[in-house]
């Protein structure tokens, strides 16, 4: 099937501005997806305004140039500078000018300025079944997701191109009948203690993630809704592990009241029964450090630490103070929250770097460290830690994170699967 453009699309792409470009590279994404046509989207959520290399900045600008405007609501993931100067980014120049160049030119695109990887942390949370446009793999699981809305991953600057025209193509997710499940994902056979624990989350997402691969599945076996940031991580880190766009959890998230309605009343093509020793085996690969003697540093937030976290963290501390630091990341949102009541200056004053706008995995902001070992309870953090920040990492609870900064050495609780 060909793809069909209305006469209104026909003659944007026919221009020579910023919407006839951003046009035909939507309508030519549309035609390699094999999609019929473009539909019209809510908002989108854009992932390319993180600074990459010299190109992006250059095809940013070039849309300003020509004249380009959002034409829906677009919230931006995090960049390559804490704007907010909470903490101190280690990029040197010309990238730091040329990645403020980029921030700046999304800005006079008419995106909003959250710069966060969670943009539904920050209000940004399309209604159920409305067509949106979002990049950033964890928002993209959690928009699918938790809140049920439509989006495929979108790449790099077709996520810009969309908000401009305020279209996407119509294929994928988008479609209802590409979101139904088509495996059970069991966790049934798990201790209610542990699936009631925050360390089970970003630990059964990233074994989805490495089982299911890009499948459309529904988890089974849970009894409570475990609360949005237990749904955040497990879609962080299945979407990191894996390739995972969708999920559903039965009972829980709003398009699986029970696993048969978002089986279509199929039988599951597979049932992946997950044991206590599949869960421990996912733990342990969470964790590459092979010296447990010290750590040099925890970074938690990936995504985005939201306000209900940075309380358990508050209470966490409880005013001791750190050997190594703590770099919690953020978005301004939640920034402001802090700073209300001197918050934000007791944790400093404890040891913690807030990071705000970005974060320590896509920027340098850490020491550059032979050997350094990270602790973190992110089961994203925990997968691209290694390669982007060369820190072998250890995982563990939030509670043990701040216990081993305290202590400046690892400490582990041990929860059974």
């Amino acid at each position: 099937m060909s793809l069909v453009l209305s006469p209104e699309e026909q003659a944007i792409a026919a221009g020579h501005d910023g919407a006839a470009m951003a046009m035909r590279i939507v309508a030519e994404s549309a035609r390699l997806l094999g999609a019929p046509r473009l539909i019209p989207i809510a908002s989108t959520h854009i992932d390319g305004a993180l600074y990459h290399g010299d190109s992006g900045t250059l095809f940013a600008e070039r849309l300003v140039e020509g004249g380009a405007k959002v034409a829906v609501r677009s919230t931006l993931n995090v960049g390559a500078l804490d704007l907010m100067g909470c903490s101190r980014i280690r990029l040197e120049e010309p990238q730091r000018g040329m990645a403020r160049r980029m921030m700046e030119a999304y800005r006079k695109l008419g995106c909003e300025q959250s710069w966060t990887c969670a943009p539904y942390q920050a209000g940004h949370r399309p209604e159920q079944g409305s067509d949106v446009a979002w990049g950033e793999s964890n928002a993209v699981v959690f928009c699918n997701s938790v809140l049920g809305a439509r989006t495929n991953r979108y790449g790099d600057f077709l996520d810009i191109a969309c908000a401009i025209v305020g279209r996407a193509p119509d294929y994928g997710l988008h479609r209802p009948e590409n979101r139904r499940a088509w495996l059970v994902f069991d966790v049934s056979g798990l201790s209610a203690s542990f699936l009631a624990s925050e360390i089970a989350w970003p630990v059964l997402g990233s074994l989805y993630g490495r089982e299911v691969g890009n499948a459309i599945g529904v988890v089974t076996g849970i009894a409570n809704h475990p609360g949005e940031d237990a749904l955040k991580a497990f879609g962080a880190a299945a979407a990191s592990s894996g390739a995972v766009g969708l999920f559903h959890i039965a009972g829980v998230t709003p398009e699986a009241p029970d696993a048969e309605t978002i089986l279509s009343g199929h039988a599951p093509e597979t049932v992946i029964r997950v044991t206590p020793q599949m869960a421990a085996k996912a733990r342990a690969g969470l964790s590459t450090a092979t010296d447990h003697a010290s750590i040099d540093a925890v970074a938690i937030g990936s995504p985005h630490l939201s306000d209900d976290e940075f309380d358990l963290l508050e209470r966490s501390i409880a005013g001791r103070r750190l050997a190594v630091p703590i770099y919690a990341c953020t978005g301004r949102h939640a920034l402001a929250a802090l700073e209300r009541n001197g918050r934000r200056k007791a944790l400093e004053a404890s040891g913690v770097v807030i990071v705000a706008d970005t974060c320590v995995v896509v920027t340098p902001i850490m020491p550059q460290l032979s050997g350094g070992v990270l602790m973190t309870n992110s089961g994203k953090f925990a997968h691209y830690a290694p390669g982007n920040t060369g820190y072998a990492v250890l995982y563990a609870s939030l509670a043990d994170c701040v216990e081993s900064a305290v202590l400046g050495k690892p400490v582990f609780t041990d929860i059974a699967a």
